[in-house]
Parts: C-alpha cells; structure tokens; sequence
C-alpha cells in the first residue's frame, strides 16, 4: 500500500506516568517500537517486572500510515483498558509507539467509566513525560555511473541534499542515496539525465531509525 505522507510523529525515548484511583496505583509507561517482536518482548519484560501486579494494560501503533494498532485490556472489563489507550496514541497522533499501564488493584472497584478514566489518564500521563519528535519516511538510490561524470552528481547531491549511505569512486562510480519519500522522484529523474548513469537498484518505503 502506499504511504500517502513521508512524516510522522512518534516518542524519542521510553517515559514514564503514574495515576492513582481509589487506592489503585496506575504505573504507565511509553515506549518508541516498530515491530511486533520488539512489542512482545517489551510486554514479556513488564510481566516479569510487574510479576505481582492484577494487570499489565497496553496499546500500540506501527507505521507511518497507522494502519497497525492493537488494544488489549487483560483480563479488565471489555474495552475499559487498552482501548483508552490506544485513544491517547491517536488523540496525539503518534504512531511507532507502545503504551503499557500496570494496575496494581486497591480493595475498590472503580467501575466501568471510573477505569476507562484511569486507564486514559494514567496512559497520557506517560505522554506528557515523553518527548514528541518527527520522522520521515525515507527511500534508498543505488547508481552507478561513469567518474567523468561524478562532478555533475555530486552538483545534485549538493543541492538536493540526501544521505549519502555509501559511496566507491573509480573508473565506475557507485553510490548510495538516502531522501524522504517525497523528494526521490525528482532526485531520481535529476540523476537519470546524467550521462551514463543508470539506477542499480530503488528501495520500498521505509522509516528514520
């Protein structure tokens, strides 16, 4: 599917919220991840951490088309937990981020409206702790060209200004370019009206690190 934006909010560092209900003690964290795996071991860290605790709550959201979210209230009422959550992510607009909240129970049941109110507080109290920053969605250029040639690319270079990711000048010429998604077609076609140049290879979409 293709992007339709190259920029994208997301956390520079995991930060840490706290909430307090009736006795309940609400323990957030937000953390910036980008797959799956990484999310499971991050979940599978808390549980051992929090080893005591009647809930380890969470919500995350991958990528920069924010197409891939999940909420998961273990074990709390339907929708009370990890679905606020998740609103946090959203109502900030952040993606490549995992929200955990640790309920540790205090004796008093908070209600429907009283945990979701938690669960929502305590998620964006870590927010409020987490530096917001923004990324763009980056493609790679691999080309090679003729070094007679390589002032002129390196004239593109200058003016349009991608990373340079690797570079080998000889006879023939090889370098890799890194530019946001929305830049490439015209360094591309700038590239291409370089004599004897020709692209080695184009990458799919992909984040900042």
């Amino acid at each position: 599917m293709e992007l339709k934006v190259d920029v994208f909010k997301t956390i520079k560092a995991i930060a840490e919220g706290y909430y307090t209900e009736q006795r309940s003690k609400f323990i957030s964290y937000a953390l910036p991840v980008q797959t799956t795996d990484e999310i499971k071991e991050k979940i599978d860290a808390f549980r051992k951490q929090y080893f005591d605790a009647h809930h380890v709550c969470r919500a995350y959201m991958l990528g920069a088309d924010r197409l891939n979210y999940h909420a998961n209230d273990d074990g709390e009422p339907s929708s009370t937990a990890g679905k606020p959550i998740l609103g946090v992510i959203n109502a900030h607009g952040l993606t490549d981020i995992l929200i955990v909240v640790v309920r540790y129970f205090g004796g008093i049941k908070l209600g429907t409206s009283g945990l979701i109110a938690a669960y929502r507080a305590a998620a964006s109290d870590a927010i409020t702790h987490a530096e917001i920053i923004e990324k763009t969605v980056n493609e790679s250029i691999t080309i090679g060209f003729s070094y007679p040639f390589l002032n002129e690319v390196m004239k593109i270079v200058k003016e349009m200004n991608p990373d340079i990711l690797t570079r080998k000048f000889d006879t023939n010429c090889e370098m890799t370019l890194i530019i946001r998604r929305s830049e490439m077609e015209k360094l591309k076609n700038r590239l291409l009206k370089v004599e004897s140049l020709n692209v080695l290879n184009l990458s799919h979409p992909f984040r900042d690190l």
